[in-house]
């Protein structure tokens, strides 16, 4: 039987990758802090999961939909350097390794953009908390030596989908009236649908001399306005209120969020897939929206 591992798999993405996976007559080896899947302290199960794997998708990290404090920058930064850390010891210790090892990263690893878009060959890394995850986190996974597995980075921009990810804030926002900009309304939103994402593990899975770093994002990002006037538009709002940053820090605090999650201006294009020839199922916003919503 084909096998794909998913590791931290049963989030929004992982579900998701879970059900596609097995359309596809793949055995699916879940491994999560979750009752009923290979748990991260069963190391002789997760190498188990791992031998003869076709592929390996690591998903697996603290959200960051949450505020920055002490205790929750230690948790986010941990989630993900451990986790890579205790699959690359597994695999090491496989007679028969995946193939490939993809490994979530974030186009926030980018430095907020609003004079061009960001390539992985000439796009600038940025600064603060949110880049040093992503720097770190990558950092440690190229760092792990294994010959006989291919290594891949997985840059993805904010994941929508029906399902889960940001579109029920979004939405929410849209139906309470509140669906105008957010600060200037300049910054740029890049985005993927999650069925291209998933087309994006399975397009890598095949192209056996692509490794290293690859945006996963649509080709067409959009500023905040234009995101949140298409939103308005599919849920027949005319009018939604604009807010601005002071306001965004007020209400960031009292959910428990950040406000980097709206105002980072990511400006992100997946120029390595496009010349590997990747073809987007949903490359505008306007075709993503008709099917979520």
């Amino acid at each position: 039987m084909k096998k794909v591992v998913l590791a931290g798999g049963t989030g929004f993405i992982g579900e998701y990758f879970q059900r596609r996976y097995k359309e596809m007559g793949y055995t699916v080896e879940v491994i999560s802090r979750k009752k009923g899947y290979r748990s991260w302290d069963d190391k002789e199960g997760i190498i188990e999961a791992l031998e003869e794997a076709d592929i390996l998708i690591n998903l697996a990290g603290k959200s960051v939909n949450c505020r920055y404090h002490t205790k929750n920058k230690n948790e986010i930064m941990i989630s993900r350097i451990v986790t890579t850390t205790i699959l690359g010891e597994a695999i090491r210790q496989c007679e028969n390794p995946p193939e490939v090892w993809m490994n979530s990263s974030t186009a926030t690893i980018y430095r907020h953009a609003e004079d061009r878009p960001m390539t992985e060959n000439e796009g600038e890394i940025g600064s603060g908390f949110s880049v040093d995850v992503a720097t770190n986190w990558e950092e440690n996974f190229f760092a792990i030596d294994l010959p006989a597995t291919r290594k891949i980075a997985l840059r993805t921009a904010i994941v929508l989908g029906e399902n889960g990810g940001v579109m029920t804030p979004y939405r929410n926002l849209v139906k309470f009236g509140l669906g105008g900009v957010q600060g200037s309304g300049k910054q740029m939103f890049s985005w993927i649908h999650v069925e291209d994402l998933f087309r994006i593990t399975w397009f890598l899975k095949g192209n056996k001399k692509w490794d290293g770093v690859f945006n996963c994002s649509s080709p067409n990002p959009v500023t905040n306005d234009e995101l949140m006037r298409q939103m308005r538009g599919k849920a027949g709002r005319n009018f939604g209120l604009s807010a601005p940053k002071w306001m965004l820090e007020i209400g960031s605090a009292l959910i428990k969020t950040e406000t980097e999650l709206v105002l980072k201006s990511r400006w992100v294009v997946p120029e390595r897939l496009e010349k590997a020839g990747f073809e987007f199922k949903y490359p505008t916003l306007e075709k993503t929206l008709d099917e979520i919503i």
